[in-house]
């Protein structure tokens, strides 16, 4: 472990009022907790460690402090893990990651929520919000076509499933596309490392590898070294909102409950009734010997959301060159509508999101009991539902309160259809199967299913 390091900004954030440093500085505090647990995963890139319970160990020797000096501010960090450091230096990257920490943590608390700029109660309230934080972020740029592709996917994965994920990467870096994704490794890294191949071939300078993740879930997927530009969004659903507004199409590789989560968003965005006409290129995809767990997702789909689901993706096994040509001529599409609708190639404003995909929901025991999980509801409801049964079990299994709520009063229960449950449980076990839950040890099941008769 290194200790009493104290690190400068180079990039940005070089100053802070005395107000500012006192509100991220104050022991106990939200602000300074969230700083100091997303500080941590930051420093913690390149762990493999996904565990909760094994990363508090880390977490409780680690302490952060912001201090003012004359010419502007430095990070104290104490406890930090040496994978952070080069010969006592700390990797470029990883400081300018914690700055953008502090960045987008001092912006969402003094910015957005203590001033009530935006109501957050609302559908337009929280679409600004999330286009306020992005462009705070410097993530927007008006200057640019479309061109960027978001890659959804398991942050565990074989390394085959790595080496799959290097090579669409690299396809899409040889077409001039950018790459963002949750910015944690696996599926996340794959993509991003295979894209700097791609652009130094085409001699691209200044590629973007964009990370947009949230506190609940970043001590678990920390950031990768590669990510050059990091966000971090206040929750999983205004996270989701800032994917799909910046995308210009999205590959989801093979995952876990979190990319079930992904992939139930963006249908169920992309099936209401206004969104019908958009394109947007979606492409579900792996190597062959995840063809028949990606055929079990697409079952899912067809069982649960049906045909008109179905039909707004394309499923490609083992076809990197495909997948890439695919988004390369999605780009076209989304450009051409885009020009024609008078809608911003940085920000989709027209892309309808319903207020159940927007607002926060937290998966405790009684909340995840009252889901309504029923084929009389519209496709777009019925996804949001099944969106928030895989939000919490991502929680029960991975995040802070989720996994102490589970220690705590057992496992949830999932009420709903039993056609609709029962494919909810069999890709479930199916993801237990083919490893898509890093959890060291037996896996224990944080849900129990119960259908409706």
């Amino acid at each position: 472990m290194s200790q009493h390091i104290l690190i400068h900004p180079k990039t940005h954030m070089r100053v802070l009022s005395r107000h500012e440093i006192q509100h991220l500085t104050e022991a106990g505090s939200s602000a300074h907790e969230l700083l100091k647990r997303c500080a941590f995963a930051v420093l913690s890139a390149g762990s493999q460690e996904d565990d909760y319970t094994n990363l508090e160990e880390g977490y409780r020797q680690f302490s952060i402090e912001v201090i003012q000096e004359d010419r502007g501010i430095a990070l104290h960090i104490s406890g930090a893990p040496a994978e952070a450091f080069v010969d006592g230096e700390i990797i470029r990257g990883i400081r300018e990651q914690l700055f953008s920490v502090l960045r987008d943590i001092l912006y969402v608390q003094e910015g957005i929520l203590k001033t009530h700029s935006f109501d957050l109660d609302s559908s337009e309230g929280i679409t600004n919000a999330v286009f306020h934080i992005l462009r705070n972020a410097d993530i927007l740029k008006t200057d640019q076509d479309p061109n960027l592709v978001v890659c959804w996917g398991g942050h565990s994965i074989p390394r085959n499933e790595y080496e799959y994920t290097k090579e669409v990467g690299y396809h899409l870096g040889l077409r001039e596309l950018n790459i963002g994704t949750g910015c944690g490794p696996g599926a996340m890294k794959g993509p991003m490392k295979g894209a700097t191949i791609g652009h130094a071939k085409q001699h691209i300078r200044n590629g973007r590898y964009i990370g947009i993740t949230e506190p609940g879930i970043i001590a678990a997927e920390s950031p990768n070294p590669i990510v050059n530009e990091l966000v971090i969004l206040p929750d999983i659903e205004k996270r989701l909102e800032a994917f799909v507004r910046l995308a210009h199409g999205i590959i989801i590789f093979p995952g876990g409950p979190g990319t079930a989560e992904e992939l139930l968003y963006i249908l169920g965005v992309l099936s209401h009734p206004e969104n019908s006409r958009i394109p947007f290129p979606l492409v579900i995809t792996g190597p062959q010997e995840a063809a028949a767990y990606l055929r079990d997702i697409d079952l899912f789909i067809g069982e649960t959301l049906g045909a008109e689901a179905q039909n707004r993706y394309e499923l490609v096994i083992d076809d990197a060159p495909k997948v890439a040509s695919l988004m390369k001529q999605g780009m076209e599409r989304v450009k051409a509508y885009r020009r024609a609708h008078d809608d911003a190639f940085f920000y989709s404003w027209s892309l309808t999101i319903d207020p159940d995909f927007q607002m926060p929901f937290d998966p405790t025991h009684e909340n995840m009991k009252a889901l309504r999980i029923s084929q009389g509801l519209p496709g777009h409801e019925l996804a949001a539902n099944l969106r928030r049964v895989f939000s919490g079990i991502v929680a029960g299994n991975v995040k802070a309160d989720g996994v102490q709520r589970v220690r705590k009063h057992g496992p949830y229960e999932i009420h709903g259809d039993p056609a609709i449950l029962s494919g909810v449980d069999r890709l479930l076990q199916a993801m237990v199967e083919h490893g898509r839950m890093k959890i060291r040890g037996d896996y224990k099941p944080c849900y129990r299913i119960i259908s409706d008769q």
